[in-house]
């Protein structure tokens, strides 16, 4: 019995190690990651997002409840999109109001943000007024296989720094519109709540 308890500890052990340096790893992997282009900007926290290997990098100014953000994502294939957002009113995608940005047609990248009405928006620019909330400073960067989206947020009234958030990416933009994102897996479960004053 004390040979086997033995052999059996050693795995556990290694187990363990790998696990925590794998945490570690995740934990740092936003933390680590520098700014090259257009924004120039520095954020002094981050989140590493659980689904689809996307990342938020933010400055919260409590004494305005703004937020900046720069949302980090690998697209889905080469003419993909990608899109982060807050919900002011529930959990999910409907309600939503995101920044998008893709690869226009023209060769440009283009981010603009866009209010998720329902299971199947239409993706197109929204107007100032169609939004709960002010959006400004939307950009977007296109680096490696990765696209990052920048935009400064006034976080709804009455909701602090707590909000629920959205996160997808697709693999097609039809006439230079998003199309609809995968049904499954990930693409379903990409929301969270997070607080930006931790």
């Amino acid at each position: 019995m004390a040979a086997r308890r033995g052999n059996t500890l050693i795995p556990l052990i290694f187990l363990a190690a790998v696990s925590g340096a794998a945490a570690a790893t995740a934990a740092s992997s936003c933390a680590s990651h520098t700014f090259s282009g257009g924004s120039g900007q520095v954020y002094g926290s981050c989140a590493d997002l659980p689904r689809l290997g996307a990342a938020l990098h933010y400055n919260y100014t409590a004494a305005t409840n703004t937020v900046a953000v720069a949302f980090r994502s690998p697209r889905a294939k080469d003419g993909g999109w990608v899109a982060w957002g807050v919900n002011p009113t529930g959990a999910g995608m409907v309600g939503a109001q995101a920044v998008v940005a893709f690869r226009h047609s023209n060769g440009s990248l283009v981010a603009y943000p866009t209010v998720l009405d329902s299971y199947s928006p239409s993706m197109a620019p929204a107007a100032p007024g169609d939004l709960a909330f002010p959006v400004s400073g939307v950009a977007a960067e296109h680096t490696g296989e990765e696209m990052v989206v920048y935009a400064t947020v006034t976080l709804p009234e009455g909701k602090g720094s707590k909000v629920n958030h959205v996160w997808q990416h697709g693999s097609s933009v039809v006439n230079d519109v998003p199309a609809a994102h995968p049904t499954t897996g990930d693409n379903i479960l990409s929301t969270a709540t997070i607080d930006f004053s931790e």
